[in-house]
């Protein structure tokens, strides 16, 4: 597999919030189907990130309507535009994410979610380590058994 960098990939740039923002508003921007996540700034550094899912936390968990800062999360998990794919999509896994904003010395470039992932990834990743010759072919009627298969004739 060829590696991709994020820098090559199309990354997408949902709207970006202030910390200070009231969350009724940022809920406005997450009723959209293009928006899953709303990247938090603050002097154009990613300070954290929203989702629905921190909107209906805060739901079950106040009466009131605080800003983005109270319900977003952080601290965040960046990465380079110089990261591979594979390494984003390691990163996500063990940081329990789903969407990972792009920075680099400039600031922020675009964020990438699990989803955005799936075209560059296999379906599947086998990982096959041969201890043993599998199978060994014994005098026995014809029939290939395993060199430990004790098993009686009468199951076979």
């Amino acid at each position: 597999m060829i590696e991709t960098t994020l820098s090559a990939a199309d990354l997408r740039s949902p709207p970006t919030v202030p910390p200070a923002m009231p969350v009724t508003e940022a809920a406005e921007y997450l009723r959209r189907p293009e928006v899953s996540v709303l990247p938090v700034l603050d002097d154009g550094s990613v300070v954290g990130v929203v989702t629905a899912s921190d909107l209906v936390a805060m739901v079950a968990e106040t009466d009131g309507r605080p800003s983005v800062r109270t319900i977003m999360s952080s601290p965040v998990t960046t990465v380079p535009p110089e990261t591979t794919v594979s390494e984003a999509a390691e990163r996500m896994r063990t940081a329990g994410v789903k969407h990972l904003p792009v920075v680099d010395d400039e600031g922020y470039r675009g964020v990438l979610s699990v989803t955005d992932l799936s075209p560059y990834l296999p379906r599947h990743h086998l990982s096959i380590e041969w201890r043993d010759d599998p199978l060994s072919i014994e005098s026995d009627g014809g029939r290939e058994r395993p060199p430990d298969d004790r098993r009686a004739d009468s199951i076979m």
